[in-house]
């Protein structure tokens, strides 16, 4: 039980959903919950609460978006039917809890929410709740505070029923400590593998075997639907060679970048400044530049002694002190005006005024290590930045009128290869497995076989396949799915026979040997891999399934044996001949596993609560909305 409750909660996928359409949702992306933006197709019904396309496809990007911003950017794992589901249940179990915390009365006080809203960190500044903060980024997301204030209560109304599940958790401390023993726990394991592929000069298959099999099977030995394709392709990349880019346009690129082209330069300043203050009046700053100009006459009559104006006069205290030094630093470390002047200067040698956001600064350059990326050494390099940058631009301009072209001139492809100078290509015969692994995008696939392409011999409409690539196909021939004959097929039943009659061998000669090993015996003829110790989190090479397999079996008297076939591969002998513990005596880390074991079960808690709202509530998912949405996206 416990294995399974473990599995269930752990999946990355699962927990970076549950984490995003919880309370974090009250901020970002809600408006488009609020304001009903877009189609209001119903995806799910729960009960007479309708979940819409909208807000469905908004909160599959925000996990998507979210994805990507953590790294994982497959684009299999973005596109995957599992992440779509997980979006939609949980977007589903959101509303049978917030149905359920009406029933059960559930309350959130201003105060309670309020004292939340303090407490988040997107409104803190300098460790403090910040009014400007709150109001500003309510207004970015376009939201009024009562909208947001509202949609905050009704996420926190959902998150205290769930707390309240958490709480109904109790361990016994007797089962809790046979649980953490055997979850923490080592083995030493060793493995023998009877495998199939050495009984398959045992077997035999008669003809008659053969032809039964295909007659009784036909339906597995078919030719898939295939289609022979016309298609254009619109690229970003193939644009560039009509770009043009100016060294003066590459010049001010590279200053207008400066800190990408840095290299491992960095330098030491002093600084003097007199502040004005924030939201300083003219007079105020007009005072602080008169006294700013005063010091500056100073340190000119003798800049020998900067270090001992800057302790007298500057008014950053954390350079102060120490004469004014800043420490070593590189581009984008400082604020702009201050880096512009900085990166501009030579060793010993002092600043005019330079006004920034903080005041006015009297800077003196002690050092300059390392160096910059020349702008010719990096010119070719900045040329083809802006070539790009060009030829997306214009692909961005294009794609538009594309779509449009290849969708009204839906028969043929031929004024959009001869409007945007494309190349009219022919693949070869080709399956919806073939299309999908050729142009490594599925949703080409299912457009090629839908009845107005296949049929009534339609462009597609334009699909991006790839980031910045625009295809559309049309179907020019078609052959049906069709049997496959006998004689193509034969050979490969045989082998296929040949396979499944030496596992049932290699599992039979297993099984005998399991019983032998049992009663004490031993057999010469097997094979052992040296014996490694592992546990639930190190499985040292070994197999999921032995390691499943290895903590099934009863050690209640060692060496202990177990068998298991492995699909077609053969049959593994496992022997456990120790049993140790891997969780120590630690206070500390023992409370950690009793945490995380009272986790898991409460997270079978919710899921076993969620299933039984689900089971006493009326839930329809509308399949063909989701399938448009998929194909949108």
């Amino acid at each position: 039980m416990l294995e399974a409750i473990r599995e269930r909660s752990k999946g990355w996928l699962a927990k970076t959903i549950l984490a995003l359409i919880t309370v974090p949702f009250a901020l970002w992306g809600i408006e488009s919950y609020l304001q009903q933006a877009g189609s209001n197709v119903a995806v799910a019904k729960v009960d007479d609460d309708t979940i819409t396309l909208q807000q469905y496809s908004n909160a599959l990007q925000g996990v998507r978006n979210q994805l990507q911003a953590d790294g994982k950017v497959d684009p299999s794992v973005l596109e995957s039917p599992a992440l779509k589901q997980s979006v939609l249940d949980r977007l589903i179990n959101n509303r049978l809890l917030n149905q359920e915390v009406k029933r059960a009365n559930f309350y959130i006080g201003d105060e309670q929410l309020s004292e939340f809203i303090v407490q988040m960190p997107e409104f803190q500044e300098a460790g403090k709740f910040s009014q400007e903060q709150y109001d500003q980024i309510l207004t970015q997301n376009r939201l009024t505070p009562s909208q947001f204030e509202n949609s905050l209560r009704g996420d926190l109304l959902i998150q205290q029923a769930r707390d309240s599940l958490d709480t109904a958790v109790f361990v016994p401390k007797s089962l809790s400590k046979q649980r953490l023993e055997t979850e923490y726990q080592s083995r030493e394991v060793s493995v023998a593998e009877l495998k199939t592929a050495d009984f398959i000069k045992q077997v035999k298959i008669e003809p008659e075997k053969v032809k039964a099999y295909y007659e009784t099977h036909k339906d597995k030995f078919r030719t898939p639907e295939q289609v022979k394709l016309e298609f254009v392709l619109m690229s970003a990349n193939t644009l560039i060679s009509g770009m043009q880019a100016t060294d003066e346009e590459a010049k001010k690129f590279y200053a207008e970048n400066a800190e990408k082209f840095q290299g491992d330069e960095q330098r030491r300043a002093s600084h003097i400044l007199i502040s004005f203050g924030v939201s300083a009046t003219p007079q105020a700053k007009e005072q602080a530049k008169k006294k700013a100009e005063e010091v500056l006459a100073e340190v000119k009559k003798n800049p020998a002694k900067f270090g001992e104006l800057a302790k007298k006069y500057s008014q950053d205290p954390g350079s102060a002190e120490r004469d004014g030094d800043l420490g070593q630093f590189g581009r984008g470390a400082m604020v702009k005006p201050f880096e512009d002047a900085v990166f501009s200067m030579k060793p010993g040698e002092v600043s005019e005024l330079v006004e920034s956001e903080f005041g006015y600064h009297i800077i003196k350059l002690t050092e300059i290590t390392g160096a910059s990326q020349t702008f010719e050494s990096v010119k070719p390099q900045i040329r083809a930045e802006l070539l790009y940058q060009k030829a997306l631009a214009k692909f961005t301009e294009q794609a538009e009128n594309f779509s449009n072209m290849v969708y009204e001139q839906s028969q043929t492809l031929e004024p959009a290869s001869k409007a945007f100078g494309l190349q009219l290509q022919v693949s070869g015969w080709m399956s919806r497995a073939d299309i999908a692994k050729f142009f490594k995008n599925d949703k080409l696939a299912e457009a090629i076989f839908t009845d107005e392409v296949l049929n009534e011999r339609r462009n597609t409409e334009a699909i991006e396949v790839s980031p910045n690539n625009l295809l559309s196909a049309r179907v020019i021939e078609h052959k049906p799915a069709a049997p496959r004959s006998f004689e193509e097929v034969k050979a490969g039943i045989e082998d296929f026979l040949k396979l499944e009659a030496a596992a049932k061998l290699a599992q039979k000669k297993g099984e005998d040997a399991l019983v032998s090993l049992k009663q004490g015996k031993s057999i010469e003829s097997l094979e052992w891999i040296p014996p490694v110790v592992v546990d639930r989190k190190d499985a040292q090479g070994l197999t999921e399934l032995t390691m499943v397999e290895a903590f099934k079996a009863d050690t209640s008297k060692l060496p202990a044996y177990v068998g298991v076939a492995d699909s077609n591969k053969g049959y593994l002998l496992i022997r456990v001949s120790a049993v140790g513990a891997v969780l120590s005596e630690d206070e500390i880390e023992r409370q950690a596993a009793q945490r995380e074991l009272e986790a898991a079960l409460a997270a079978e808690y919710e899921a076993a609560y969620l299933k039984s709202l689900r089971n006493k509530t009326k839930v329809k998912i509308n399949q063909q909305a989701l399938r448009s949405d998929s194909s949108n996206n």
